[in-house]
């Protein structure tokens, strides 16, 4: 086997600019690192201090794909601080609002960052000549998507309509109704995905893991509300007691900490986190998706969240559908804001955003201001389970007969299969191989 130096710089993410190294020597992994090293944005901080009704503004701002599960992490957080229950129309609306979400971002990530590596091109441009029709529907699948965040929110990305309390925004009947014709001539586009993705054939690649997501009581397939469990551990947690699943540490090589919990010194995050432990709450025709696409659970395969994004995209339109309905059948009115009941008190709220659960919690002083902050990102807590990944996938790659080319392709499309939250890049990698393969 040969001794092998993997040497990655500026690996895109939210967080910021993250470094890969893996050493490999007389056929042993000396090192293996994915560092974040760009400097901390400090959101847990500069939140200190401020009212309470500015807070879902900010952190909607931490991310631009991901702003409408922040912007409701943080309401959540701050209504169960303040002891604030949302109206039924609200929490509908809400629900909608991050439905849109989840398909904005699995399209973005399907279409534009995975399929390519699939169809053997370096990005989404030359497939715009050579498979025109594809990129089409994809452009037309995104921007169903961004128009449900903007009837409900306001705009397509950072919403200006949820509050603390309540909407100020309510989208008009005339949008919903078109919103639902365009969701159901969606089908055949999500059809035509689905074949697409069935002929695409993943990497082989299984390792024992911990899958954490949100289960709904109520019996949804969990976006917006439901206590904590995992395939190691299914007993339900109410999100007020996160911190006795998810165990932050700080790691010398990373500016972003890393989470384990009771059970695994890593777990994932993520759709097929989602799929393992919900996918009985799947809608039928989401059932019918993931049968033809060969996707069961229990999947230990990373490489198959791609395959449970558009899983949960087919479940998305169709939950959407039925919401609309029951929006327009109930009508909509303006409502005031619900204010608070209560202060001095400390709030935690969750959202299943596209990347995995995502955990808000602060502590309101008595004047309604922000005295403590801790948020907990999709992409940090899967940062130990890539690495962990990594050092499976490293070994079989040095015994097979790919070229560094190959290899390379294949650890990009391991990261690549988290979604890890990339708001400005195109290229995830930039792998410099230096070994005595060809």
């Amino acid at each position: 086997m040969n001794d092998v130096t993997i040497d990655v710089r500026h690996v895109t993410r939210v967080e910021g600019h993250g470094n890969i190294a893996i050493n490999v020597q007389d056929g042993e992994i000396t090192r293996l690192e994915l560092a974040i090293v760009e400097s901390p944005r400090f959101f847990e901080s500069f939140l200190r201090g401020r009212m309470y009704y500015e807070v879902p503004h900010i952190t909607c701002r931490i991310c631009g794909i991901c702003s409408v599960g922040h912007t409701t992490a943080s309401v959540k957080a701050v209504e169960a601080a303040l002891g604030i229950t949302p109206s039924e129309q609200t929490v509908l609306l809400r629900k909608l609002i991050l439905y849109g979400e989840e398909l904005q971002s699995h399209f973005l990530h399907l279409y534009f960052l995975a399929v390519p590596d699939f169809l053997g091109v370096g990005s989404v441009i030359p497939l715009a000549r050579t498979n025109p029709d594809v990129v089409k529907r994809a452009l037309r699948m995104k921007k169903l998507a961004n128009d449900i965040c903007g009837a409900v929110g306001g705009r397509h990305i950072h919403p200006i309509a949820i509050h603390v309390g309540g909407i100020t925004h309510l989208p008009r009947d005339e949008e919903l109704a078109g919103l639902k014709r365009r969701l159901e001539e969606c089908r055949t586009d999500l059809a035509e995905t689905v074949g697409l993705f069935a002929t695409l054939k993943p990497p082989d690649l299984h390792r024992d893991t911990e899958y954490v997501a949100l289960k709904d009581p109520g019996g949804e397939y969990a976006f917006y509300d439901g206590d904590i469990v995992s395939t190691r551990d299914p007993a339900p947690t109410p999100v007020a007691r996160y911190r006795e699943r998810v165990i932050e540490s700080v790691v010398r090589h990373s500016a972003a900490k890393h989470c384990r919990s009771p059970q695994s010194e890593t777990y994932a995050v993520g759709a097929l986190a989602r799929f393992n432990n919900n996918h009985e709450q799947l809608h039928p025709r989401a059932k019918e998706a993931a049968r033809a696409l060969g996707l069961q659970a229990p999947c230990d395969n990373p490489f198959h969240n791609n395959t449970a994004q558009l899983v949960e995209s087919v479940h998305c339109v169709e939950a959407s559908i039925e919401l609309i309905d029951e929006l327009l059948r109930r009508g909509l009115r303006p409502e005031p804001l619900v204010k608070p009941q209560r202060y001095g008190e400390l709030g935690a709220g969750a959202a299943e955003v596209p990347r995995g659960v995502l955990f808000h919690e602060f502590g309101i002083d008595r004047q309604g201001r922000v005295e403590s902050a801790n948020l907990i990102i999709p992409t940090g807590q899967n940062l130990a389970n890539i690495e962990a990944d990594m050092r499976a996938m490293v070994p079989k790659l040095l015994q097979s007969d790919l070229s560094k080319g190959e290899m390379k392709l294949q650890l990009e499309m391991l990261v690549r299969a988290y979604d890890p939250c990339i708001s400005c890049a195109t290229h995830l990698l930039d792998i410099e191989w230096q070994g005595e393969r060809s």
